[in-house]
């Protein structure tokens, strides 16, 4: 049997990335805790931009898609372009969340958005000792990688077990730094549990829809599946259940009603820098995947899943714009909005032709 082999060249802007993650992983482990930010932050956005400049030759060799690993990514313009929009938004928010670490050298209290210890229960003598010894949560930067990393590969996948890995890597370190809020303690608490279940759930829906889809193709391929619908004849109700599973999970991550009600309490629970840089680089790296998944996999069932996605990209608008009306929170009244322009973006998806991707991208 001939050895795999991995295009290492034109899978490095992720590869750099995910070094980088590592890389911060030992910096807590084995740095002084004064040292740790300046590092973590140097570290992560050098890693960042060393990533954009290896997706830049990257863009400029390739001309026509391909595949890398095996089949498992799928290197094309489309693809690149939204990684690089990640990347550029990865840079927005470390800088933003290493801005809002803490005021303390510069004697201007309250500036840090993350707990000094997210272990001590609120309000407890371990955090107010914490605090006294002006601990800062420089974890949240390897945190911030691996999700960029994950963000990156899961518009990129070339078959659902890649995409479903990619989707998991991005998720967790979210789950994570949901709950690092400083004020609002418990209500960020709360916000990082839900967005955890639901988010567990909407894995779970994933991995049923891929089961169903591998039963039906025989293959977890994005266009092995393809050519099995375009044989397979008039018999694909088994297909058409699983890729309602599988976009049940994308339409979670986008925002989409119904599947939004995480969405207001995780944006308002989230520390501010979280928050603005879930809102923008989650929502790219679903859209590109459940993209990935639509125009790649199952063209052939267009005329099925189009009419259900009109529904829900009229009842996304709808409802983000009528609830957003009502909200007193700003954050909420953001998380709002955010859900209904997911409905005028999936316009774009549903459309299915190169204006309706152009518009999309």
């Amino acid at each position: 049997m001939p050895t795999p082999s991995i295009e290492y060249g034109v899978l490095s802007p992720i590869l750099i990335v995910l070094g980088v993650a590592v890389a911060g992983v030992l910096v807590e482990a084995f740095a002084p805790r004064r040292a740790r930010y300046a590092t973590q932050v140097t570290l992560s956005v050098s890693g960042l931009l060393a990533a954009f400049g290896a997706l830049a030759q990257v863009y400029r060799d390739t001309t026509a898609g391909r595949t890398a690993a095996v089949g498992a990514v799928v290197i094309d313009r489309p693809g690149l372009f939204l990684q690089g929009a990640i990347l550029l938004i990865g840079v927005l928010g470390v800088l933003l969340i290493g801005e809002r670490r803490n005021g303390f050298d510069s004697g201007a209290e309250g500036l840090d958005a993350f707990t000094p210890q997210a272990s001590a229960s609120p309000g407890s003598l371990a955090e107010a000792v914490a605090t006294k010894a002006r601990n800062a949560q420089t974890e949240v930067f390897p945190l911030t990688m691996f999700a960029v990393a994950g963000m990156m590969l899961f518009p990129a996948a070339g078959d659902l077990l890649t995409m479903f890995i990619a989707l998991e890597v991005l998720s967790l370190p979210l789950y994570l730094m949901c709950g690092l809020a400083r004020y609002r303690r418990l209500q960020s608490q709360e916000a990082s549990l839900k967005y955890f279940l639901l988010g567990a759930f909407s894995s779970a829906f994933f991995l049923y829809g891929m089961a169903l889809l591998y039963g039906y193709a025989g293959t977890l391929s994005l266009t092995g599946i393809a050519d099995a619908l375009n044989t397979g004849g008039d018999g694909n109700s088994l297909a058409l259940i699983g890729v309602g599973l599988v976009a049940v999970a994308l339409l979670f991550k986008v925002g989409a009603v119904p599947f939004h009600s995480w969405v207001p309490d995780v944006y308002q629970g989230a520390p501010t820098p979280i928050t603005g840089f879930m809102a923008a680089a989650t929502k790219i790296a679903a859209f590109g995947a459940l993209m990935r998944v639509l125009y790649v996999a199952v063209p052939a069932l267009a005329e099925d899943w189009r009419p259900a996605l009109w529904v829900v990209a009229i009842l996304t608008m709808a409802l983000g714009t009528i609830a957003a009306i009502s909200q007193r929170d700003v954050n909420r009244m953001l998380a709002y909005s955010a859900v209904a322009h997911t409905g005028f973006i999936l316009t774009g998806v549903i459309a299915g032709n190169p204006a309706g991707v152009s518009g999309t991208l």
